[in-house]
């Protein structure tokens, strides 16, 4: 190609570029960013959490088991969820056979909608709306976020420890109180959680073609013709944020550039009229749903043996540690427990609890300063806003809530860590082997909430493993 080709080529290009730059919708500069919140699981686990759950839910539920039925709903769900953040899950998308207008999703892909909801929906655009927000709370990992958050200090510190220590998502479930009914922690969504899964599934809307809006019509629809009959059954189960419709609306605004939508289509109009033609639920469609080694002796135990004096290194998304190499890590997503072996130990009532060992982990404490939705709309966590100082006091008011004779023995003192500030607390509580044990709690503050370690040992052998304790601390390197 000569020279005077090739600069008309380049021209060319040159321009088109220009246009395209110029003719885009503005849609990725201008959405609201949202990521998933702190998570002990990790994104694997929250498949295995959502398999397992789901096979309790299927038990429970009157499922329509309608191929023509779930097959729509997944080849739509699939346009949807190719749109979806973050990490990809493995989404699926099944009828349960009931008239009330819900639907929940669980945790790594699975989501459930009702036969009323399709019965409701006016379009394809509204339809797709529900299944949207949906996969919202998936992809935002609400479910196990929340049960992260609730392990973090509403549960006695020897069982946090033997949760996380146990390294399988059944225990952990199973210590959560996590499966299928209508008070698990994987189905309470927070406000700011719904208005999180708004804001997402408006995008996945506007990207997959759909009206952006249906979504909020959809909502307005159902809230204004339940008036006077008390919330439809979505709004119980998902709390209706203030100003859900102006936000969502606001969202649009910020998305623009699409100049016609999707609305309908003869599938969905097909599928609304073949569902309408099957025979009403039976009883159990609405009743059933969602209901809900070698070591020391001591007597006839057997305790730990004192930690090596030589240390290896552990790293996950956090942080980075070292720990005697006679100690083992145990984790779930970037929660972790460090114990001898042995050191996790039965606490009579079938549960594994720490007796010997730390535990690193994160807490997400209460801000009621902040426009906690306004700070959610900027990508900013609730974290960031509380002191050090207010955090570790909220989470030793948590830990004194869940361990009923714990008590504060030295209060707060600054320690230096990886050239950053963080509190040094002790606390004495009940030991799961009888008597009592000394809890060594270090906190720092970081950007998804509060890091804590607490190194826990019996009252008479805590002088032993001190050293220990103290050099994992000061090996400590942040890596987020």
């Amino acid at each position: 190609m000569n020279r005077k080709n090739l600069v008309r080529v380049v021209g060319a290009l040159a321009l088109a570029a220009i246009l395209a730059l110029m003719t885009a919708p503005p849609a990725w500069a201008e959405r609201t960013p949202m990521k998933p919140g702190w998570n002990m699981f990790s994104p694997q686990q929250d498949v295995e959490v959502g398999q397992q759950v789901s096979k309790d839910a299927e038990q429970q539920l009157r499922m329509l088991n309608d191929s023509r039925v779930d097959n729509y709903l997944n080849n739509l769900g699939r346009r949807l969820s190719g749109h979806a953040p973050g990490y990809q899950f493995p989404y699926t998308y099944k009828t349960v056979n009931d008239r009330a207008i819900n639907a929940f999703a669980l945790p790594g892909g699975p989501i459930y909608i009702n036969r009323g909801v399709i019965e409701a929906a006016d379009n394809e655009a509204q339809l797709a709306g529900v299944l949207a927000h949906e996969a919202s709370h998936v992809a935002l990992r609400h479910g196990t976020n929340q049960a992260s958050k609730a392990s973090a200090a509403q549960m006695p510190l020897s069982i946090l420890g033997g949760l996380l220590g146990s390294n399988s998502t059944g225990a952990a479930l199973a210590q959560l109180g996590a499966g299928f009914a209508v008070n698990s922690i994987l189905l309470k969504y927070s406000r700011t959680a719904e208005s999180q899964a708004d804001i997402v599934g408006t995008q996945i809307l506007y990207d997959s073609g759909y009206d952006p809006r249906a979504m909020a019509q959809f909502f307005q629809k159902i809230e204004t013709g339940q008036k006077g009959s008390g919330p439809a059954e979505f709004f119980s189960n998902h709390p209706s944020p203030e100003h859900r419709i102006e936000r969502v609306d606001q969202e649009v605004e910020k998305l623009g550039g699409r100049r016609s939508y999707q609305k309908d289509t003869r599938e969905f109009n097909d599928i609304k009229r073949y569902i309408s033609s099957l025979p009403a639920p039976g009883s159990r469609g609405r009743s059933q749903q969602m209901q809900g080694p070698s070591g020391r002796n001591s007597g006839d135990r057997q305790v730990p043996d004192w930690p090596s004096d030589r240390f290896v290194s552990f790293e996950n998304a956090v942080l980075r540690i070292n720990h005697p190499d006679n100690w083992q890590a145990h984790g779930q997503g970037d929660a972790v427990t460090i114990t001898p072996s042995g050191g996790l130990v039965d606490d009579g009532n079938g549960n594994q609890a720490l007796a010997y060992g730390a535990i690193v982990n994160v807490y997400e404490p209460r801000s009621d300063r902040y426009d906690q939705q306004q700070l959610q709309s900027r990508g900013y966590e609730q974290a960031s806003r509380v002191s050090l100082e207010e955090a570790t006091d909220q989470l030793v008011q948590e830990f004194r809530l869940s361990n009923r004779n714990m008590r504060v023995v030295q209060r707060r003192e600054d320690i230096r860590i990886n050239n950053e500030r963080g509190l040094s607390t002790y606390l004495s509580n009940d030991s799961p082997i009888g008597g009592r044990e000394t809890n060594w709690l270090v906190t720092l503050q970081r950007p998804e909430g509060l890091m804590f370690l607490i190194f826990t040992a019996p009252d008479r052998d805590f002088q032993g493993y001190e050293e220990a304790f103290q050099q994992m601390v000061y090996s400590i390197r942040i890596i987020r």
